[in-house]
């Protein structure tokens, strides 16, 4: 359809349907993950993102698209997660900076709007690499500034095609997504969301947001909300590992099941959301079509309650002296959590590798500690740009300390002086992140091939500094040979955090052999019940 002007109205259903779409194809995005590891969430993290910013603009019926635009932004901002979803989030508010006060706007104007959204990205980060994310948004300004096109439908089909292009020569920009074969895991999620706007122009679609988990987003929308009221109980989530032909029909049999429902067919998979109160008839008409793979179901009554009981225990913190120093943790795994509390880590943030935490959740445990000066502890490199956000959104004095792992982060606290001013223990801190070797051991999830490592899905990956340095069969025999590379006679210290798959016997079997191998250094082992990594390892 022909569009040579569009308002808040037309912007609000064209990033709705957007917004759908990556949700669809998240998982696809999670795919191209360079490194073979089982956490690849770029996808997660830019759907999760667009979500909480779309869920921002819900029910506005505005008709200005600077008020839209700003106010997208903003849910954005507060919705990031991971480096994907802060630069996304960024892109959007410099969108919103070109839209700004217009009650509508022409082809002209949303291309520069989409300019201002690169410089916006571009800003937000430190060392800009090309063949990413941020090279896709620039290519996409620059086709937006360069067309001709007076009808927006035409400029967004110029747009999309210039950004796919680029994001096919991504692999020539950046060595390590040609060596993995792949493009860049944000530049498709972010074509993905160009093609969702352009395809809601050309059909003049009304699109409606798909309602994913949306329970977790508001907690003070949970105070007036109780377990009784909502109707559908279980959040169903699986695949169907089938004939995708059969969605649609599989989506007509559920439909009187629930609410919030997605059916997605593409290649052979079908993927399921739904809120209902009866999954096993949900499964059990689901098994019908194929092998069920990835069911995740949880109790919404259940988090409801827990979100009401954790607020009532953020009024009683509240109502605390304020200390002098408080800190606050991103941690994966509870006996990990319970580390970093035995330290004296004040308030955990659940997530890490498999789930990196939104700016707005930073920003809410930020209002919990109740202290005067807050030392922020990301322990991962795709959470750092979230935790500076929340500092700089924060109106107390926040510290972000770039950890990058678990081992970094124990290691910062153990090194905290509470009797040093802030300075001394921010130079005390970060000196100490040089001081430790991260690394960890999990397993390959496809094939592929890295620095000349022929890589087999299933196969045991040694990292290092997040890096693949050891690849073999055997658990504990990669691990050795990873501690071979990383040992020498100036550490004193080997730490073993053994993930949820691991058995405590086997571990101590493997712990006393290192000490027979490392007789001058101490080796210890904790249970840290980590997700998909067999073990969290620092040498010091």
């Amino acid at each position: 359809m022909e569009y040579l002007k569009i308002n808040g109205e037309h912007f609000y259903n064209v990033m709705v349907n957007a917004s759908n779409k990556l949700e669809e194809q998240k998982e696809f995005v999670n795919s191209l993950n360079v490194f073979p590891v089982p956490d690849g969430d770029t996808g997660t993290n830019m759907s999760m993102t667009f979500k909480a910013a779309v869920k921002e603009i819900e029910g506005m019926n505005s008709k200005s698209i600077g008020e839209v635009s700003k106010k997208l932004a903003k849910g954005a901002l507060m919705g990031a997660r991971g480096n994907s979803g802060v630069i996304l989030s960024q892109i959007l508010r410099g969108i919103a900076k070109g839209l700004e006060d217009k009650d509508e706007a022409s082809a002209e104007e949303l291309a520069e709007s989409i300019m201002e959204g690169s410089r916006s990205a571009y800003k937000a980060v430190m060392r800009p690499i090309e063949g990413t994310i941020l090279t896709v948004i620039r290519s996409a300004g620059e086709n937006a500034l360069k067309s001709k096109a007076k009808d927006i439908t035409l400029l967004m089909d110029d747009i999309c095609k210039g950004a796919e292009d680029t994001l096919n020569k991504t692999p020539d920009m950046l060595p390590v997504l040609k060596s993995a074969k792949v493009v860049d895991s944000g530049g498709m999620g972010l074509l993905i969301i160009l093609k969702g706007i352009h395809e809601a122009l050309r059909d003049d679609l009304k699109s409606k947001l798909g309602d994913f988990h949306s329970i977790h987003t508001n907690i003070s929308a949970a105070n007036n909300l109780e377990p009784h009221d909502i109707k559908f109980g279980y959040c169903t989530e699986f695949i169907i590992l089938g004939d995708s032909s059969k969605a649609e029909d599989f989506k007509r049999e559920i439909e009187a099941q629930g609410d919030s429902m997605i059916v997605v067919g593409y290649e052979d998979v079908i993927k399921v959301h739904i809120h209902t109160n009866n999954p096993g008839n949900v499964l059990s008409k689901a098994v019908a079509i194929g092998e069920l793979s990835k069911i995740k179901i949880d109790n919404m009554r259940e988090e409801h309650r827990s979100l009401i009981i954790d607020q009532e225990k953020y009024k009683e913190e509240i109502q605390e002296e304020q200390k002098k120093y408080g800190f606050i943790s991103v941690s994966m795994g509870e006996g990990i959590e319970h580390i970093f509390k035995d330290l004296g880590v004040d308030y955990i943030i659940p997530g890490g590798q498999t789930m990196n935490p939104s700016t707005e959740e930073i920003v809410k445990s930020i209002d919990k500690v109740n202290a005067e000066n807050i030392f922020i502890l990301p322990n991962n490199k795709n959470i750092i740009m979230s935790a500076t956000q929340a500092a700089e959104l924060s109106e107390k004095n926040v510290i972000v300390i770039p950890t990058k792992s678990i081992p970094q982060g124990i290691t910062c606290v153990t090194m905290f002086n509470p009797e040093g001013d802030v300075e001394e223990n921010l130079d005390a801190m970060k000196e100490s992140i040089e001081s430790v070797i991260s690394a960890s051991i999990t397993y390959a999830v496809r094939d592929t091939e890295m620095d000349g490592i022929e890589i087999k899905e299933g196969n045991i990956l040694g990292l290092v500094e997040g890096k693949i340095k050891e690849v073999g069969s055997e658990l504990y025999d990669v691990s050795e040979k990873l501690l071979e590379k990383i040992v020498d006679e100036d550490k004193s210290l080997i730490t073993l955090f053994y993930g949820a798959d691991c058995i405590k016997e086997e571990v101590e079997k493997f712990a006393l052999k290192l000490e027979g191998i490392y007789e001058n250094i101490d080796v210890q082992f904790y249970e840290g019940k980590q997700p998909l990594y067999y073990f969290i390892i620092s040498v010091e």
